[in-house]
């Protein structure tokens, strides 16, 4: 049966709240002083990027294409193969080239049975002209016929072979080294002359960007450019900006340094820079987001922290521009010091 306080024990009791009270830790204030390095917000010239779509692309980009018409009977390649300068890739037949051929031979064996026919009547007459029997002007006709029938021969053949060597033109072959980034003509198609059935790239890819004529005025050959593309970053330099003018734009070609593995006609954002402009820049330790907000830990006159918000925009991978919220002269610790 439990025993009911008495004024005796309240006083042991009390003693006993205070030393459990004694072994935990006061609540620490939510403006802690900052252990780590802190930074005084100050406005510097910095380059004004700017965020452009661009494309990956080639300088080379050559057709493989038909030099007769007539139907696709072979293409050895798909998209993505590798192959070489010179390599056949895919033959054109024409249904009419072989008959044809076949004429011209035939025509071409008849003048030389006519050649024959005509050189042997001449060694007649130039026998019989030696005896006396036939005249000059005999002797000058055979040998006429048989140099027409002899021309005639040499004239069928070269027929035969033109013939021949037009058929052979069915071949359709790899104009330059590089990679097939397009080969969509079905094998039996009908393809005309001059049609291209395969398209290749060679070369180093680059990264092209177009921008409005105004803007465009201050891109230069060497400039540097920072490359964005599905999370991966790179960097680069232009290496080539067009002269001409197109519906108000003007085209720069980027080399890029680390998207060599992506595919052509790949969307990356390229931020150029376009000038120069104050801002305020901090390292990405510095701020936090939260709910959709960022913030920053604000260091006070008296060596306390607290945090305040403020708006920022995305700069480079490093860094981060402060657009309000923040005066020059602040101090922000970073995040990872005394919380």
């Amino acid at each position: 049966m439990p025993v009911p306080p008495t004024r005796f024990h309240l006083p042991v009791l009390i003693a006993l709240l205070a030393l459990a009270g004694c072994g935990q830790k006061p609540a620490e204030p939510r403006d802690a002083a900052a252990s780590g390095p802190a930074l005084t917000v100050a406005s510097a010239e910095v380059d004004d990027l700017k965020p452009v779509p661009a494309t990956v692309t080639s300088y080379k980009m050559a057709e493989a294409t038909a030099r007769l018409a007539g139907t696709l009977v072979t293409l050895n390649v798909h998209e993505g193969d590798v192959v070489a300068k010179g390599q056949l890739i895919g033959w054109v037949q024409d249904s009419r080239i072989a008959p044809q051929t076949s004429a011209y031979s035939a025509a071409a064996a008849a003048a030389e049975a006519q050649a024959v026919q005509a050189r042997a009547q001449y060694n007649r007459v130039k026998v019989l002209f030696d005896k006396g029997i036939y005249a000059q002007a005999a002797l000058d006709q055979a040998e006429a016929a048989w140099k027409a029938a002899d021309a005639n021969t040499k004239a069928a053949r070269a027929q035969t072979a033109a013939s021949a060597a037009y058929g052979n033109q069915g071949g359709i072959y790899a104009p330059d080294s590089g990679r097939v980034v397009r080969a969509d003509v079905p094998k039996g198609a009908v393809v005309m002359m001059g049609q291209s059935v395969a398209t290749i790239t060679s070369g180093a890819p680059v990264v092209r960007i177009d921008l409005p004529e105004a803007q465009g005025r201050a891109l230069a050959a060497g400039q540097a450019v920072r490359l964005e593309s599905g999370g991966r970053a790179a960097t680069g330099s232009i290496t080539k900006v067009y002269p001409s003018v197109t519906q108000g734009q003007v085209t720069a070609d980027v080399s890029p340094s680390g998207f060599e593995t992506l595919p052509l006609g790949a969307r990356v954002t390229a931020y150029v820079s376009l000038g120069r402009r104050q801002a305020v820049l901090v390292p990405h330790a510095y701020v936090v987001t939260r709910y959709g907000l960022d913030y920053v830990r604000f260091v006070q006159p008296g060596g306390g922290v607290v945090e305040t918000t403020v708006e920022t925009a995305p700069y480079d991978g490093d860094r981060v521009e402060i657009l309000g919220g923040l005066n020059a002269g602040d101090r922000i610790a970073p995040y990872g010091a005394a919380r």
